[in-house]
C-alpha cells in the first residue's frame, strides 16, 4: 500500500511526458514531409544521407551518414530506454503479475499477429515484398498517448495505463522480431565478444556495482560496438544493456526513514549562519542526505527518469525529421494502392483493431483478466484503433525490411496513411462513445 502513491505518480509523469512528446512528434513529421516535398529537398537529402561522420582508427572505419547514426546510434539509446521501461514494468509495474499483465500482453500479441497475417495475405503473390510483414506490428506509444491526452478528463487514467502497458509489451515483441528476423549476416566472433561484455555487466549487477558510469562505459565500448560489427542490429544491444542495470535499492525503506529522521533532526538543531551560506555542519549533513537518497534509489529508475525526456523530446523528433521526409514523385494514389502500402494499412488499421479487441475479449471471457476499473469495452475498441498508429517503430522496421529505396518510400507512405486513418477513427470513436457512456452512467 505504501508504494501506490509513488507508482501512480511515476506512471502519470511517464504518460504526461509521452503525451507532450506525441505532439512534438506530430509537428516533426509535418516538418519532415513539407521539407522533403519543397524546393529544399536536395538540402534535406544532403544533410541526412550525404554528410558522413565518424572516426577511422587503423582498420576500423565507423564513418557513416547522419541518417545512419540516428538509426543505429541514437535509436540504440531509445531502445535502451525501452529496455529500462520493460524491466521496470515487469518488476513492479503493469506487467508485474499475471492478473495485471494478462490483458495488455494478450492485446499486444493479438496486435502483432493479426497485422502481420493481413500483410502476408495481401502480399502473398509477391515474394519480394513479404519481408515487410513486421512493419505493421508496432504501436507508437508517444503518438497514441499524445492524441489520447487531447481528450482530457473524458478518458480514465486506467485506459492510458492500459495503452502504455500494451505498447510496452508490443515494444518487447518488436525488439524480438528485429533481433530474430531482421538480422541478415552474423559475425559470431564479434557476437561472442559482445556477449562476454554483457556477462561482465550481469556479474557486476550481481556483485552490487551501482555506478551507472561503469555500465555506460562497458555497455558502449563493449556490448554496443561489438553488436555494431557483429551484424545483429545495434539497437538490440541497447535493450540488453538496459536489462543488466541494477533495480535494487542499497537500503530498505525502514533503514532509509530511520537514518533520514536522524539527519534532518541534526540539521534542525544546527545553529544557522548569519550569512546566506550554510555552516560546515549543515553542508556535511546535506551531503549525507544526498548519499542516503542515492542508496534509497534504484539505478534503473534513476536512469529511466534521466533518459526518458532525452528520448521523448530529442531523439524521437530527430528520428521523425530524418525518416518521415518521404519525397513523393509521381502519383501518390498509386503508392497508397501498392501492395506494400495496402498490406501496412490493412495491418495497422484493421489488424491492430481485430487483434487487440478479440484477444482482450478472450482473456476476459476466460476470466484470466478483467477490464480496468472505469474502462468500458467501447474505450478498449477506441484504443485498439489508436494502436494502429505505428509510426516510429514501423518506420524503423521499414528501413530494415527493404533494401530498395522505392519500397522504403512506399512503406513510409503506407505507415503515414495508416497512422492518420487509425488516429481519425480512434479519436472519433472515443469522442462519440464517451458521450454515450456519460449518458448511460447519468
Amino acid at each position: 500500500m505504501k508504494n501506490k502513491p509513488v507508482e501512480a505518480y511515476g506512471i502519470r509523469k511517464f504518460i504526461n511526458e509521452e503525451s507532450i512528446g506525441g505532439v512534438i512528434l506530430i509537428v516533426s513529421t509535418i516538418v519532415a514531409l513539407i521539407w522533403a516535398n519543397s524546393n529544399f529537398y536536395e538540402l534535406y537529402h544532403h544533410i541526412w544521407h550525404d554528410i558522413k561522420v565518424g572516426f577511422i582508427w587503423g582498420e576500423i572505419d565507423t564513418t557513416a551518414s547522419i541518417h545512419h547514426w540516428i538509426n543505429d546510434g541514437l535509436m540504440a539509446l531509445f531502445f535502451f530506454t525501452v529496455g529500462l521501461e520493460i524491466k521496470r514494468e515487469i518488476m513492479g509495474g503493469e506487467l508485474s503479475s499475471m492478473k495485471k499483465a494478462s490483458m495488455p500482453i494478450a492485446a499486444a500479441i493479438g496486435g502483432m499477429l493479426f497485422p502481420a497475417a493481413i500483410y502476408v495475405i495481401i502480399t502473398i503473390n509477391k515474394p519480394e515484398l513479404l519481408n515487410g510483414w513486421g512493419i505493421p506490428m508496432a504501436t507508437d506509444i508517444a503518438f497514441a498517448l499524445g492524441l489520447l491526452a487531447m481528450l482530457g478528463k473524458k478518458v480514465n487514467i486506467n485506459l492510458k495505463i492500459f495503452l502504455t502497458a500494451l505498447a510496452i509489451a508490443d515494444d518487447l515483441g518488436a525488439v524480438m522480431v528485429i533481433a530474430i528476423f531482421y538480422t541478415e549476416t552474423i559475425d559470431l566472433t564479434e557476437l561472442l565478444m559482445g556477449g562476454g561484455f554483457l556477462l561482465v555487466l550481469v556479474v557486476a549487477n550481481y556483485m552490487g556495482v551501482r555506478r551507472t558510469v561503469f555500465y555506460a562505459v562497458v555497455g558502449f565500448l563493449g556490448v554496443w560496438l561489438a553488436f555494431v560489427f557483429s551484424g545483429v542490429h545495434a539497437t538490440i544491444a541497447g535493450v540488453l544493456i538496459a536489462l543488466t542495470i541494477p533495480a535494487r535499492t542499497k537500503i530498505d525503506e525502514d533503514q532509509y526513514m530511520g537514518e533520514l529522521c536522524k539527519l534532518t533532526e541534526a540539521f534542525e538543531k544546527e545553529q544557522p549562519n548569519s550569512s546566506t551560506l550554510l555552516s560546515n555542519k549543515q553542508a556535511h549533513l546535506l551531503s549525507e542526505i544526498e548519499k542516503l537518497n542515492e542508496k534509497a534509489h534504484t539505478p534503473l529508475q534513476r536512469l529511466e527518469h534521466a533518459m526518458h525526456p532525452i528520448t521523448t523530446f530529442f531523439i524521437l523528433p530527430l528520428f521523425a525529421i530524418a525518416n518521415a521526409g518521404v519525397h513523393i514523385e509521381g502519383n501518390i494514389l498509386e503508392m497508397i494502392l501498392h501492395p506494400i502500402s495496402l498490406g501496412i494499412i490493412g495491418g495497422l488499421v484493421l489488424g491492430k483493431f481485430l487483434g487487440i479487441s478479440l484477444l482482450s475479449r478472450l482473456v476476459v471471457k476466460l476470466k484470466l483478466a478483467s477490464l480496468p476499473d472505469g474502462v468500458s469495452w467501447n474505450q478498449i475498441y477506441g484504443v485498439a484503433f489508436l494502436a494502429g498508429i505505428g509510426f516510429t517503430m514501423s518506420m524503423f522496421i521499414s528501413e530494415l525490411a527493404f533494401n530498395d529505396d522505392l519500397y522504403k518510400q512506399i512503406a513510409k507512405v503506407g505507415i503515414i496513411t495508416a497512422s492518420l486513418i487509425s488516429a481519425i477513427i480512434g479519436m472519433t470513436w472515443l469522442v462519440l462513445t464517451s458521450k454515450e457512456d456519460d449518458s448511460l452512467s447519468g
